[in-house]
Order: C-alpha cells, then sequence, then structure tokens
C-alpha cells in the first residue's frame, strides 16, 4: 500500500488507485465526465490545495527565497486543524490502500505536491519515492 504523488492528466500506472486531484479549480474546457477516463482524477479534494493567493506566491516564485516563502506560507495553510487531519487521515490510509494524489504543474520540484509529499512523509505516510 502506497501513496503515489503524480501529474494530473499523466498516465495511470498499475495498482495506482484512486486518483485524488488536490488543486483548486477543475481542469478548464475538460468535461466533467472526463476528468476520470482524462487521466485527471477520480476524486476533486481542493481541502489539500493552496489557497488562491498562496498558489499565486507560488507560480509566481522564481527565486530560492520567493519558493521559501510560498513553502512557508503552504504549510501554515496545511497546519490549520481540519487540514492537518486531511493530511493524517491520508497518511494512515496508505498504511491500507493504494492511491494517489496529484496537481497539474510540469515539475513536482516547483509544484505544492512537493510540499504535500513532505507533510504526508512527516506524518508517517507510506510514499512512493
Amino acid at each position: 500500500m502506497v501513496i503515489r504523488v503524480v501529474r494530473l492528466g499523466s498516465d495511470r500506472v498499475v495498482g495506482e488507485g484512486t486518483r485524488i486531484g488536490t488543486v483548486r479549480r477543475p481542469p478548464r474546457g475538460v468535461p466533467r465526465t472526463a476528468f476520470a477516463s482524462g487521466n485527471w482524477y477520480d476524486v476533486w479534494y481542493p481541502n489539500l490545495a493552496p489557497s488562491v493567493d498562496t498558489m499565486k506566491l507560488g507560480q509566481e516564485a522564481r527565486t530560492p527565497a520567493q519558493w521559501l516563502a510560498f513553502t512557508r506560507k503552504y504549510r501554515a495553510e496545511m497546519a490549520t486543524p481540519d487540514n492537518a487531519r486531511n493530511i493524517e487521515l491520508l497518511a494512515t490510509l496508505s498504511h491500507q490502500t493504494d492511491f494517489s494524489v496529484g496537481c497539474y504543474c510540469e515539475h513536482e520540484s516547483h509544484c505544492h505536491r512537493s510540499v504535500l509529499r513532505e507533510l504526508l512523509l512527516e506524518k508517517g505516510a507510506k510514499v512512493e519515492p
């Protein structure tokens, strides 16, 4: 059992399980009925997406200092009681079933999913390297 951290819209791998979209907005121009069949996501879960302001901060980050500011702000958002429980729930479920979490960004290293991966690992999740 493991969590995979994926780019939404990418091909699925065998055993990936349910794909959870941790994004603020659904994919543009894609009918709701095609979210799963188009490899976007099976379940939309914006609770673990950065707020709009934080998302913009991350998208505009060009320097390590700017990326660090985004990371700190996103981590603060995920430290709220509701979000912390969401992360703990996913970490616990990772020991029971396979699933994936993802975002649209091309490079995980410049995406909130890299921070989400760290947060899940910190809560004891089994995450694919």
